[in-house]
């Protein structure tokens, strides 16, 4: 086919949610509250880390980008998902399609490097604590949070010019509510077969390979804590990587229990129930629990707030 009639497809129809009209309203309100909660709660911790110097620390160095990720995150789907809602054509162009794919590429890449980047942190803090300013040094935490820029970057730009090379000449109904990699391929007229060898082997770099680093991380430092047994150690040490952790279940949970857990019958409806969890639920619960699970954010917000009260008060 020649390059000239590559693209028949101009827009694609998302279909991904398949709703009731007299439920419309009220998904649309809830989807809303859960964007608007997922933005405020994470820049508040963005403001938090900025405003107290206690936070200027490694740890909340990974936090603000965690933060400032999932607000992207979820800005790449639920506002044309919001949109589409109240919308008689939920459609989306062919390039608008191909764009929100690198961005949430891009950005579910970020917030997978940066949860290895903050269990490597956890992991020097507890099992060398007498060398973590030394070896988490600034130069290294700005070199770790470059890297995972520069990574996804690349990643997310290698699977959109491959898409981009592919014909869509047919069906113009994607399943989903955002335009899934996979789902763009099964539309696909073409011989996908190098970008689902690229998707395997990339996939286990960018997913399989830090859930183990972070896998092992937690190895050593549960080993590193039962080697010295004691009480308030113990409980010090989960309380510092408790959130970590819930984050890590959530994230990793949904996306491996969608990508690599065998599809039944019922496979449309799996994919976009995990996929709302991990685009949607995941960045709005992520403010809440390194919230009510961290000391220091709770003591940073008593103290900012304490500082506008002063301040009003003058």
């Amino acid at each position: 086919m020649t390059g000239r009639n590559q693209t028949v497809v101009s827009d694609f129809l998302l279909l991904g949610l398949q709703i009731e009209p007299e439920q419309q309203n009220l998904f649309y309100a809830l989807f809303l509250v859960m964007y608007v909660t997922t933005i405020l709660g994470n820049l508040l911790i963005i403001f938090l880390i900025r405003l107290d110097s206690h936070l200027h620390t490694p740890m909340y160095l990974f936090l603000s980008n965690l933060s400032f990720s999932d607000i992207c995150f979820s800005s790449v789907t639920i506002p044309k998902l919001l949109q589409n809602m109240q919308s008689q054509e939920p459609s989306i162009p062919y390039a608008g399609c191909l764009t929100q794919m690198y961005f949430f590429l891009f950005f579910a890449d970020l917030e997978s490097f940066l949860l290895v980047a903050m269990a490597y942190d956890r992991y020097v803090a507890i099992c060398f604590p007498l060398h973590y300013s030394t070896i988490m040094s600034p130069k290294l935490c700005l070199s770790l949070v470059v890297l995972s820029w520069v990574l996804t970057t690349f990643h997310a730009m290698l699977h959109t010019l491959l898409m981009a090379r592919l014909c869509f000449c047919g069906d113009n109904m994607i399943p989903h509510f955002f335009c899934d990699m996979s789902a763009l391929l099964k539309l696909s007229c073409s011989d996908t077969r190098v970008n689902e060898l690229v998707i395997f082997i990339m996939g286990g770099f960018i997913l399989v390979i830090p859930f183990l680093l972070i896998i092992l991380s937690y190895a050593q430092i549960v080993s590193s804590i039962l080697k010295v047994p004691s009480a308030r150690g113990i409980s010090k040490a989960f309380s510092t990587c408790g959130s970590h952790i819930s984050v890590v279940s959530l994230f990793y949970g949904t996306v491996i229990g969608l990508y690599l857990c065998p599809s039944g019958s019922n496979s449309t409806v799996k994919e976009i129930a995990m996929a709302m969890m991990y685009t949607v639920v995941t960045p709005m619960l992520n403010p809440f629990i390194y919230s009510l699970r961290n000391r220091d954010m709770k003591r940073a917000l008593g103290r900012v707030f304490c500082r506008k009260k002063i301040l009003f008060s003058l």
